[in-house]
């Protein structure tokens, strides 16, 4: 029993819109370094090294984000078990449904440690103390969840009510889970001393939650089984069947499964966690100044107190300002009041409301060979900076509505159009015209970056016919 694996589930979905505009739906705060050099996803990652029987993480993500978490694994020399594609959000129920389906397809019943990939801990030792101290436990067949220990009243938390005194070397049963409280019954939960705030962390063997889901939610569970039965290979991804994953009840794990079974257990965790909710939870993890200011980026401060200021592009100056949060991106600046931060959500979704783009997706915009940004715009023209990697290509396509100018500013491009190649160095140009099929590709060792001048009646990324794409896109 000492040797049966860990497998780590790290659930990378969500849009964290309240850490807007840096975090949006085409790149969520889980994918940004919001606390240190490496990315939150990245982080979950390392804090595991050391851990026994630690095996390669399984990952969950939305589709639309499959080559930024490859990149990231790749980024830190992790080769993933294997990457899950989620065709649409159904919350966290399925998502551990199918990584427990999957753990257990090859009469292999390991131990998994579900975690979120936008979760930030201080003290990693201490996790994976805790961990190592719910192993027995898991073993036996409970289902353990990580209680993080209350610093103040928060009410914008769930909590969880152990059975009992609540012991650090072990995971002691649950009582009950209580949705977020007001102030005064907060204050009531941490002066009992059995309460912990509810992380969204588990330890359970496969075969253990996959017989109280089998009791609890059958119908998800028989959702997730025929979504795995018409999975389909894409490059080193592993796509769900759409339909049937459509059909999956949109749950929380907690809901499903913790709240109802008999076999929960809370293990009490002090590793300075932080769901990184808000700009203004980032100003209170992060190291602060002698003034209480957090300075990120091509920030110049005078005479400012207790403010989180970020800059990701251009210069940022604070000028006797206190307990403020601005950060600024390439098409948006937020300002706002610390005890605001968590409001920031209405704006996403006035932004939203209004089919703003500033809503969902920043002027970035990351792909398998790279990456581009909106410069700027006209009625009928659209100017971009294009980067691809070393060795990387662009699918063969054509566009039905637009035609394109290409400038090589740095690097070495070959160009395909209409069967013949061309080889571009800097400063030297090509023209597509509407209905050419075409492809860029880098044959160099250093990244390649030209400008890209779009003009015609219609300028959507949808006008795009793929004829051969190495990356499995349509």
């Amino acid at each position: 029993m000492s040797n049966v694996p860990l497998l780590p589930v790290i659930l990378c979905g969500g849009t964290g819109t309240r850490l807007w505009p840096l975090s949006r739906a085409s790149y969520p705060k889980q994918y940004w370094a919001l606390a240190g050099e490496h990315t939150l996803l990245q982080q979950t990652q390392q804090r595991l090294e050391g851990l026994a029987h630690l095996q390669p993480p399984l990952l969950i993500c939305n589709e639309d984000h499959r080559f930024i978490v490859a990149e990231q694994m790749r980024q830190i020399g992790v080769k993933p078990s294997g990457i899950l594609l989620e065709p649409m959000g159904r919350n966290t129920a399925p998502a551990v449904a199918i990584a427990a389906l999957q753990a257990s397809s090859n009469n292999n019943d390991p131990l998994l440690l579900v975690l979120a990939a936008d979760h930030l801990i201080q003290d990693p030792s201490c996790f994976r103390a805790a961990v190592a101290a719910g192993r027995d436990a898991a073993l036996a067949g409970r289902l353990v969840t990580f209680g993080i220990v209350p610093t103040a009243p928060e009410t914008g938390y769930g909590y969880i009510e152990a059975a009992e005194s609540l012991d650090p070397a072990k995971p002691v049963p649950i009582a009950r889970f209580v949705e977020k409280p007001d102030v005064k019954t907060a204050e009531t939960f941490l002066s009992s001393g059995r309460f912990t705030w509810n992380s969204g962390m588990f330890l359970f063997r496969a075969s253990a939650v996959i017989a109280e889901m089998e009791r609890l939610v059958p119908e998800l569970l028989n959702s997730c089984r025929t979504a795995l039965k018409k999975d389909s290979a894409d490059l080193e991804f592993l796509r769900l069947d759409h339909e049937a994953f459509a059909e999956c009840p949109n749950l929380a794990i907690d809901v499903a499964v913790m709240e109802k079974t008999q076999l929960g257990s809370v293990l009490p965790l002090q590793a300075g966690w932080s769901d990184v909710g808000s700009w203004g939870a980032l100003w209170e993890t992060a190291d602060q100044d002698a003034d209480g200011n957090v300075i990120r980026g091509q920030v110049i401060n005078e005479d400012s107190h207790n403010c989180y200021l970020r800059s990701e592009h251009r210069l940022l100056v604070g000028l006797g300002i206190d307990n403020l949060i601005v950060v600024e991106t390439d098409d948006a600046v937020l300002v706002a009041h610390r005890d605001r931060a968590q409001e920031v959500k209405k704006i996403v979704n006035k932004l939203q409301a209004r089919n703003a783009p500033e809503g969902r997706a920043h002027r970035r915009i990351y792909r398998p060979w790279g990456h581009y940004d909106g410069i700027t715009e006209g009625e009928r023209w659209q100017v971009k900076k294009i980067q691809v990697k070393p060795g990387a290509s662009l699918s063969l396509q054509m566009h039905h509505h637009r035609a394109e100018h290409w400038i090589v500013v740095q690097g070495t491009a070959i160009v395909e159009k209409d069967g013949e190649e061309l080889l571009l160095g800097e400063n030297q140009s090509t023209y597509i015209p509407l209905g050419a099929q075409h492809r860029l590709s880098n044959p160099g060792k250093i990244p390649l970056e030209m400008i890209e001048v779009q003009s015609g009646a219609y300028l959507g990324e949808d006008d795009i016919v793929r004829f051969q794409d190495n990356y499995g896109r349509d």
